[in-house]
């Protein structure tokens, strides 16, 4: 099937929990900001006509970032939440048949083998990158347990998250008519009545967002290519 696809990539928040002096998609690893590798993932991939990334409208550092003029390469500013960052940048999509690609702007370790597993689906109702939970999971009231969850129905949800972009943007815009609450792009679209495809991934996909997260996504990219 030949579709238009779109990589975006919501990069306009504070990080406030690595307690950095800058976002964290702007610190750096290997010699590049976060935000360097997570893009580049997408800018060398054939099947992707473009990325699209929002930054916050007083961000002062991407336009020191070199990879980010590139011509294959949109800017859009973000809005208040995530789920209005990707909004933006799914606005700047034209194409009424094209697929949107979202991805955590501080997720730099995805695989190519999982992008290209997540690009498979065909089905309208889309998918996300996602690992079966392997703890215990324990409900909570407060710090106390109510009880034990059954872990073998419960996934931890991933990015990049793959929709018909026309699709998810409507269900956005009735998320938002409708003050609901939204955590990832995928809980947009179930509240639409979609049921979106899990496609199994590598559990080394992680998100920077603690400062120790930094220490690992270092060795996950140091070592990918012997993994």
């Amino acid at each position: 099937m030949k579709r238009k696809i779109f990589a975006v990539i919501p990069a306009s928040g504070v990080g406030s929990r690595m307690q950095a002096d800058k976002p964290k998609q702007y610190l750096t690893l290997k010699g590049k900001t976060i935000l360097e590798h997570t893009v580049s993932l997408f800018l060398e991939h054939p099947k992707i006509a473009k990325v699209i990334v929002a930054v916050a409208k007083d961000d002062p550092f991407y336009t020191e970032i070199a990879l980010l003029k590139s011509p294959q390469i949109q800017i859009v500013f973000g809005g208040e939440t995530r789920a209005d960052s990707v909004f933006n940048a799914l606005n700047a999509i034209e194409d009424e048949n094209a697929w949107a690609l979202v991805h955590d702007a501080a997720r730099p370790c995805l695989k190519r083998s999982d992008l290209d597993k997540l690009l498979q689906i065909e089905n309208e109702q889309g998918g996300i990158l996602a690992t079966p939970a392997i703890d215990t999971m324990k409900r909570a009231n407060g710090s106390q347990i109510l009880h034990t969850e059954d872990r073998s129905t419960l996934w931890h949800a991933l990015t990049p998250q793959f929709f018909p972009a026309k699709k998810l943007k409507t269900a956005l815009e009735t998320a938002f008519s409708k003050k609901q609450i939204i955590t990832d792009e995928a809980s947009a679209m179930e509240l639409s009545g979609y049921q979106p495809q899990l496609v199994a991934g590598r559990s080394d996909n992680i998100k920077i967002t603690r400062p120790e997260d930094l220490t690992l996504a270092e060795f996950y990219l140091t070592h990918h290519s012997s993994l």
